[in-house]
Formats: C-alpha cells, structure tokens, sequence
C-alpha cells in the first residue's frame, strides 16, 4: 500500500486537513493525532495489503507515519526483510518514541537474537543518542534474560554516548536488570561502572519500581553518588 494513500485516509479518518497538524512536541515530526491503537489497526491492514510498498514509499512526513513504519517493520516475517528494513531505519529514528517502537514491536529478535545481537553490536560503536538508545532499548525488550544477561550488561556499560535518551534508556535498562538479576545488578552500581548521573537515574527508577524488594531498596538508597 502506498504511504501517500495511508497518509490521505489519516487525513480523512481524523476530519483534518496539513494546516491542522500539530508540532509542539522536541524532535517529534508534526503529528495528526490518531491515537495508537488505531495506528496498529492501520498496519495490521497495510501488512496484509503490500507491506513493503508502504515500507519503500514512506517519506516520513508526519508522526504517524514514523510510528505505522515501526509497527509495520514488526509485523514482517522473514528475519533477512525484517533487519533490513530495521537497518534502514534506524539513522532516521531521532525521537524516543519512535524509537522504543521500533525496539520494543521488533519482536522477531527473540526467534533470532544471536543475528540481532551482531546487528546490535555495530550499532553500539556510533557515537549517536538514538542509535545508542535503540541498543538499550532493544537490550531491555528482548535481552533481559538467562542466556544472554552477561553480554546485555557488558553492551549496555559500553554506550557512552553523553545525551539524556540515550543515558535515561540504560538507567531504565539496568532498573529492569535488577528486577530479574539484582546480585549482577549490585556488581554494577557498587564498582561504580556507570557514570554519576545514569547511576542515580538508574537507582531512582529502582527505587520507584514495585518489582524490586524493600530490603534491596534500603541497600540503593545507600548507595546514591
């Protein structure tokens, strides 16, 4: 299905027209409006229809537009299509919630995380908010897990990129590690390995979690920098 067709029944579902579009949101694209569970509505109906059309067509124009294209790469079935079109957009995805979009519906990566995985290590070495913030992103969707803890945690301590989406996606990363791995997760914040400001974050959202143990929440609060 050609992006240009969705983006015109967008317009016509929402009865508005380009001058009523609304851009007061930082690095968001202007946005119609429609609401999320309508968006994937609209992609279940675009997968079924041609897929890749939209996929190839897209000019990104508008919000929704960003965010059916995530959820439209999510609904591919071939692991080969599904990175490259993943691939392709990950230099574009310059806001957070387009990014844990594409992250979190790129459920595919569980059926085959080691060729994810290799995909997820080139992106660690760009020096980018938001590709370092994918890396976390993808880490904490689908990585958080027995086999693959170690390597998480080794990836997420080397994204050193400075800005604050990428930073607060490792701090949120590492309060989900500590939900299912707290004794890793102490290793990390006692050896000090996170810069001062992602620790704290980090320890914050622990703090704030109803999955972490009041005993190892009176631990973090003592281990505040």
């Amino acid at each position: 299905m050609d992006a240009k067709l969705v983006l015109n029944n967008l317009y016509l579902q929402s009865n508005k027209t380009p001058k009523d579009l609304k851009d007061n949101v930082v690095n968001r694209k202007p946005y119609i409006g429609i609401s999320y569970p309508r968006l994937k509505e609209i992609a279940k109906e675009i997968s079924k229809i041609n897929a890749i059309e939209f996929l190839r067509t897209n000019d990104f124009s508008v919000y929704e537009l960003e965010i059916l294209h995530t959820y439209v790469i999510g609904n591919l079935k071939d692991i080969s299509v599904s990175l490259r079109y993943f691939d392709e957009f990950v230099p574009l995805a310059k806001e957070w919630s387009v990014v844990d979009s594409l992250c979190q519906k790129f459920t595919i990566a569980k059926k085959h995380p080691e060729i994810v995985l290799e995909y997820l290590k080139l992106y660690k070495k760009i020096d980018d908010e938001y590709v370092q913030r994918i890396v976390a992103v993808m880490i904490l969707s689908h990585f958080i897990n027995d086999k693959y803890i170690h390597q998480s945690i080794q990836m997420l301590l080397e994204l050193k990129n400075e800005g604050y989406f990428c930073k607060m996606a490792v701090a949120w990363a590492f309060a989900s590690i500590m939900t299912k791995y707290p004794e890793l997760c102490f290793v990390v914040l006692r050896k000090n390995l996170l810069d001062s400001w992602t620790h704290n974050k980090a320890i914050q959202k622990m703090l704030e979690s109803l999955r972490v143990s009041e005993e190892n929440k009176t631990s973090l609060k003592e281990m505040k920098l």
